[in-house]
């Protein structure tokens, strides 16, 4: 059976895999604070559909309540660990929408239906800014099923990576950002070829580009908007050759062979 992975926008994909529909760090937004979306429609109700919907870390783009709202009630979530005590609309999420919340951390495992999400770490500030103390750890993910998908959420190039992901068929890695310059615990498009050589999937998908940027800074290193899918595309090429990028739009799917 394949796997399809559609591209939303920033770090929302939806993974179908054992007829099981995962959702990545929603995000429906045409305005959050200081960003615009200025390429691609906002996501569809379909979009919405989830069995299950991960959540990377705290920062609003990656853990924005009013887009987690708009799921269907009885939803799993799965957010880092102490996101209720550092987020309190989670826990109103929770009793409004009856969203199932589940608090997890590097190592867990968690079923949903014939899939198995593995947790595991990744290099990123993940507290919930401006405020607050470091009380969650950013998490990327691994869903297991047909075949193995890694998606990365944030976070920067660590020795560890490889061994901690493991195998895998399927990486959505983040090769850029919202602003002219991506800090620390970034992944651009060279660190994320880098990342792609070591985790040697069979395909990969870029992501986290080239969908917000802040207001009135059109002009300011466009080039950081617009280039990271196709610098990622040309220095993958080169890095791992033997995989095979799937640089996707706004809204579009790929089918992978998922047969492990």
């Amino acid at each position: 059976m394949p796997v399809e992975i559609t591209w939303w926008g920033h770090a929302t994909c939806t993974i179908v895999d054992s007829n099981t529909r995962v959702l990545t760090d929603p995000l429906f937004a045409a305005r959050l604070a200081h960003l615009r979306r200025r390429r691609g429609a906002l996501p569809p109700a379909e979009a919405h559909r989830a069995d299950v919907a991960l959540v990377s870390h705290l920062h609003a783009d990656h853990l924005h309540l009013p887009s987690l709202a708009a799921l269907a009630p009885g939803t799993r979530l799965l957010v880092p660990r102490g996101a209720r005590r550092a987020v309190p609309g989670l826990r109103r999420l929770r009793e409004l929408r009856r969203l199932r919340v589940t608090e997890v951390a590097p190592g867990d495992e968690v079923r949903i239906g014939e899939l198995r999400v593995r947790v595991v770490s990744a290099l990123h500030d993940g507290r919930r800014l401006p405020l607050g103390p470091h009380r969650s750890p950013a998490l990327g993910y691994v869903v297991e099923g047909e075949a193995r998908t890694y998606f990365a959420g944030d976070t920067g190039l660590f020795d560890s990576m490889a061994r901690e992901v493991g195998p895998v068929e399927v990486a959505l890695l983040p090769v850029g950002g919202w602003g002219p310059y991506l800090g620390e615990g970034h992944l651009d498009a060279g660190r994320a070829a880098r990342a792609l050589a070591r985790l040697a999937p069979g395909s990969a998908v870029p992501v986290h580009y080239g969908t917000y940027w802040p207001i009135g800074m059109d002009a300011v290193r466009p080039h950081e908007f617009h280039a990271p899918g196709d610098e990622f595309v040309r220095l993958a090429a080169e890095a791992a050759p033997k995989v095979a990028v799937h640089k996707l739009g706004h809204g579009e799917s790929v089918r992978l062979e998922g047969a492990r």
